[in-house]
């Protein structure tokens, strides 16, 4: 028992040390509290073992020796966690008893607001000005971060208006926004250097940089989530008004914030927001249920390391540890090698997940792997689960590890790799043999994005080339409804209405039969560009680098694909094929003008539609002429807004962007 207890001790203080001083996380928050409740719970049945030393006694780790020290002038507490509605129970039932005299549980309100996934931070105002700023810390002294705060724009250097007090301690959680994060290790991947796990750890990072031009870079923001010292007493009675005192004086405060009378609204509360989590421009690992009265906030008191009237329901971890078993090597579309690793099934983001996508060899190299190692494995909503680093503190000398070697030929059609002259992107020669890459190429192929062939599904796409019924693309504009039937599972009637879809899609846009011909980079938007520059698609087999550079968005790689493809003569022969079958290419000069409508016009669209997909509502848009965009900017001129929209439609506003519906915003695309 003791052994165990000293373990469990040394092991939290050691990753204590490496998230709070090292800002280099080795483990998942998941398994972080796994450890802490073990500790939690031997602690609770042993009280004699508590120590002053023990992670749960204080908050954190001791500050960095680079930095000023700074004691809070009131102590910054971590919060208890929920999982469920019945731990939400607990804790209303813990309150209601300790508050039995004062106020009868059925008057109790709560606060709710997200759990930003970020680092706390303690700003000190005197007479109105910004005095410093500290991190959490040990919970009693954090470290000086002053001049790195200053650099925030969120974080007021002067107090809004004249009301507020002598002092005033504002606590807050400093976090990345998802784009800001996605840039930082863009550029980082482009300069060869290492990148963050995840946003929390990079605004970690970035609060911790001794230089605060490193810090101004990187875009950080801040939220007040309350105040933890007044020199006038408390601002306002409940915890709602004093975060809306905390606004008027110029601090952000989440747009999420909310009130409610009864645990089951609160429960309530964190599903929804737990359902919108991942269309968020921010990461939050839950939301945070607070005593909205003050008095009775003072009057529950804390425990240990925790206040009494606050709690943390926890979202399902986004990140946890598994081994790797091994790595197989799939076969893409355009012959790119790609290597998944297989993993030990692991539960997180909702999920089992037992694959992982590793990228490229060089994603391998970066994150040191091994067979046989621990990893961490990632997954947000429905973005593929990736690993996030090496476990490495997990090798032991027992451990049987085996390095992952790029195999030499195609694991499918035992053809030559080659690898690109950049030395990345590994593909199979065998182009026009392998049956992997007819496969993915003819399921692009028919996709709704690219000649939207109702019908043609993935399985069947196996079967037409399993059963060796089709040996190409454009054999699928010679089917038949008797060959048809001869698959499993395809009853004439069924057989009638894939060989409708197919001859339906013979009339097509030329923008959408480029982007289906799967040339390696060219997406949607390429294509429509492409179309719309050389107009039919001879002009296009013709053109040279030099032509496809004066392009706006085309690059080297781009261009140089292009006229590779066609100048294979296999491609042409392709080509002419689709010709003589029947294929009739609309070009942009054939649109109608009165489809043009809203030609010039930009377009971001956002939420749940009701009765379009995004991807329909953006090609009705494409088809009036409109430029549909992922992001909000000045630029933009028209946001459609579903259910659930969220940091896009707040942007939008504060740009003051004319808002639809997706009524208005089909009566716009139906007007001429």
């Amino acid at each position: 028992l003791i052994v165990r207890f000293q373990q469990l001790k040394e092991t939290l203080n050691h990753y204590n040390y490496q998230y709070y001083v090292l800002d280099d996380p080795s483990v998942p928050d998941s398994e972080y509290d796994r450890i802490f409740q073990e500790l939690k719970q031997l602690e609770s049945a042993h009280p004699e073992l508590i120590t002053k030393d023990s992670p749960t006694q204080r908050v954190g780790a001791h500050p960095l020796a680079a930095f000023e020290q700074i004691e809070h002038k009131v102590p910054m507490l971590s919060l208890d966690n929920a999982f469920s509605f019945e731990d939400l129970q607990q804790f209303q039932k813990r309150i209601s008893k300790l508050i039995t005299n004062e106020n009868p549980s059925n008057d109790l309100e709560f606060t709710l607001e997200p759990k930003l996934d970020g680092v706390a931070v303690s700003l000190y105002y005197e007479n109105g000005q910004l005095v410093y700023g500290a991190t959490r810390g040990d919970g009693k002294v954090g470290e000086d971060i002053t001049l790195n705060v200053r650099t925030i724009n969120s974080i007021p250097l002067v107090l809004r208006h004249t009301d507020y007090p002598e002092q005033l301690e504002v606590r807050g959680e400093i976090f990345m926004p998802v784009d800001s994060f996605n840039q930082l290790n863009q550029k980082a991947s482009d300069d060869g250097t290492k990148a963050f796990v995840n946003p929390r750890n990079a605004a970690s990072g970035s609060l911790r940089q001794l230089d605060p031009k490193i810090t101004a870079s990187r875009k950080l923001k801040m939220c007040a989530y309350g105040v933890g010292f007044s020199s006038s007493g408390g601002i306002a009675k409940t915890h709602y008004k004093s975060l809306e005192k905390l606004k008027e004086w110029g601090f952000h405060i989440s747009s999420k914030l909310s009130k409610s009378s009864s645990i089951e609204e609160c429960f309530s509360f964190c599903e929804d927001l737990g359902q919108e989590r991942n269309s968020l421009n921010y990461d939050i690992d839950g939301a945070v249920v607070k005593v909205n009265n003050l008095a009775l906030q003072d009057k529950l008191g804390f425990v240990s390391r925790s206040p009494r009237w606050a709690i943390a329901y926890k979202f399902p971890a986004q990140e946890k540890i598994t081994k790797l078993l091994s790595v197989d090597f799939q076969v893409g579309r355009t012959g790119v090698i790609t290597p998944v690793a297989r993993l030990e099934p692991v539960f997180v983001g909702g999920v089992t997940v037992s694959n992982a996508t590793l990228h490229n060899m060089d994603e391998i190299d970066r994150l040191g792997l091994q067979i046989g190692d621990f990893v961490i494995v990632r997954r947000a909503g429905d973005v593929i689960p990736k690993i996030s680093s090496t476990v490495i503190s997990r090798r032991t000398k027992e451990a049987e590890l085996k390095e992952i070697k790029l195999p030499e030929r195609c694991p499918i059609c035992d053809s030559l790799i080659e690898i690109e002259s950049t030395g990345v992107i590994a593909r199979c020669s065998g182009t026009l043999i392998c049956p992997a890459q007819l496969k993915e190429s003819i399921k692009h192929f028919a996709s709704r994005k690219a000649m939207d062939i109702d019908g043609l599904g993935d399985k069947l796409v196996e079967q037409l080339i399993d059963k060796n019924i089709i040996h190409g693309i454009t054999d699928l504009y010679k089917l038949d409804v008797n060959r048809l039937t001869l698959l499993d599972r395809m009853a004439e009637k069924s057989a009638k209405k894939l060989v409708d879809a197919i001859n339906k899609s013979k009339n097509i846009s030329l923008s959408k039969f480029i982007y289906a011909l799967g040339i390696p980079e060219v997406g949607e938007t390429t294509a429509e560009l492409l179309a719309k520059q050389f107009i039919t698609l001879e002009r296009l087999s013709s053109s040279d680098e030099k032509s496809l550079l004066e392009l706006k968005d085309i690059g080297p790689v781009v261009a140089c694909n292009i006229v590779s493809f066609f100048q294979q003569r296999t491609n042409i022969d392709k080509l002419d094929q689709f010709i003589e079958l029947g294929l009739n290419l609309i070009s942009p000069e054939q649109i109608e003008p009165s489809k043009q409508s809203l030609s010039g016009k930009s377009f971001v669209i956002t939420g749940t539609l009701a009765n379009l997909s995004r991807e329909e509502m953006s090609q009705k848009l494409k088809d009036c002429g409109a430029k549909v965009q992922s992001s909000v900017s000045k630029k933009t001129d028209y946001l459609i807004a579903g259910e659930a929209a969220g940091s896009k439609l707040t942007k939008a506003l504060d740009l003051d962007i004319e808002i639809l519906s997706e009524e208005s915003a089909l009566s716009l695309i139906k007007s001429p």
